[in-house]
Parts: structure tokens; sequence; C-alpha cells
């Protein structure tokens, strides 16, 4: 749970434990099984135990934090800014924002780590004429999503959930191999008055990542 020992590294074998922890073989055993059961760490036969790269979820209806995704999982978070653009709205960014309205944008790609592993890839894109004071904002302490959440009121969100093949890019930013299977997350959101604040394109390797959803009869 320190984060001591990264995803994928072999932990040391059952004698050891043994006379780390001063306990018999079997007490090793069955705490080795139940951290198997719980999805800590990962037995395979002939070859070992290891830590199991964290599965994490989030809720469909609400605006996650990534960073509170992450410490979630008792994972260190950072996040680095990969790439950024201010630039004229093209009518593919018009069409995912959902509007026709000629706009600048600020464009955004940001890498979130959960310890040393890429957890998410985010692609963004800030309505410039909505939310002027973004373009002076550095993230150098803060990542945009988060930025966002806390500075600029939101009235309407619209989420979008597919699986989808990683692109080469993603693949390349989130470490895995193109074609991957990953769960992509699309999310626009929208100020009282309708006008389109950010789009944004969240992906998470596939297998590491679920949406929840709770829901009450009426």
């Amino acid at each position: 749970m320190s984060g001591r020992w990264q995803p994928e590294q072999r932990i040391p074998v059952e004698h050891e434990l043994m006379l780390q922890y001063r306990c018999s073989r079997m007490t090793v055993n069955k705490v080795l099984t139940q951290l198997a059961r719980e999805g800590i760490i990962e037995r395979r036969r002939k070859v070992g135990s290891f830590v199991k790269r964290p599965h994490s979820t989030s809720a469909v209806l609400s605006i996650a934090d990534i960073k509170a995704e992450v410490e979630a999982l008792k994972q260190p978070y950072r996040f680095e800014i990969l790439a950024r653009q201010k630039r004229r709205a093209t009518r593919a960014d018009r069409t995912l924002m959902g509007t026709e309205e000629s706009m600048s944008v600020l464009e955004l790609i940001c890498r979130h780590f959960a310890g040393n592993l890429p957890f998410c890839d985010e692609h963004r894109l800030i309505n410039l004429h909505a939310v002027p004071t973004v373009a002076s904002v550095d993230f150098a302490d803060i990542s945009p999503g988060a930025w966002l959440l806390r500075q600029v009121p939101w009235a309407v969100a619209e989420h979008r959930i597919r699986a989808s093949g990683a692109a080469a890019d993603v693949a390349a930013r989130l470490k895995v191999k193109a074609g991957s299977p990953c769960l992509v997350v699309e999310r626009t959101t929208r100020s009282m008055s309708a006008v389109p604040i950010t789009f944004v394109r969240l992906s998470y390797p596939g297998t590491l990542h679920e949406l929840v959803a709770s829901f009450k009869a009426i």
C-alpha cells in the first residue's frame, strides 16, 4: 500500500517472508492467498507472486478528480502536460463540443500516473471564449481538469462511454500496445446558458478501470 513495491514487481518468496515476519509457512500462504483474492497481488504458478496493477472505479454520473481516483488506490499521483496549443477551433473541435459557434480553444494533452505507470491519457479542449483566464494558467501544480472543477461553474455535463482499441499515439503515452483495449470516457460540460466550457477524452487501459452507477426506483 505504501508504493514501495511497484506494480509487476516480484515480492519475496514464502520462506523469505517466514524469516522476515517470524511466522509459519501456513500463515504466509494464507496471507498471500487473501491478498490475491483482494486483487492486491497476482500469484503465478512456478514463477512467484507479483504486485498487481491497481484496478480503479469511478462513478458514471459524476465528474471525478483523477488525482482522487489514484489516491483512493493508495498510489502516489502525478501528472504531466505533454502538449499545449492555443488555436482556432476546427470543425471537428466544434462537433466534439456540440456547437456551430466560432471560438478559440486551448488544446491540452495530459498524462496521469499511478506510481510509475501511466493511469490515464487526457485530451482536452477548453473554450477560451467561456474561460479566458485559463490561457494564463501554467498547470504546474494542478491538472487542467482539477483546475476547471475548482474555478469554473458548470450546469450540464454529457458523458459518452465506449470501448476502443488504443490509437498509436494514445498507446505510446499509456505504454501499451497499439490496439490494446481501452475504456474511453468523453465528456462535454456547459454553462447555465448552454455555452460549451470543455470537452475531454479520457482513455484508461481497459483491464484496469471500470465505471459504476447506482440507481433508485422512483
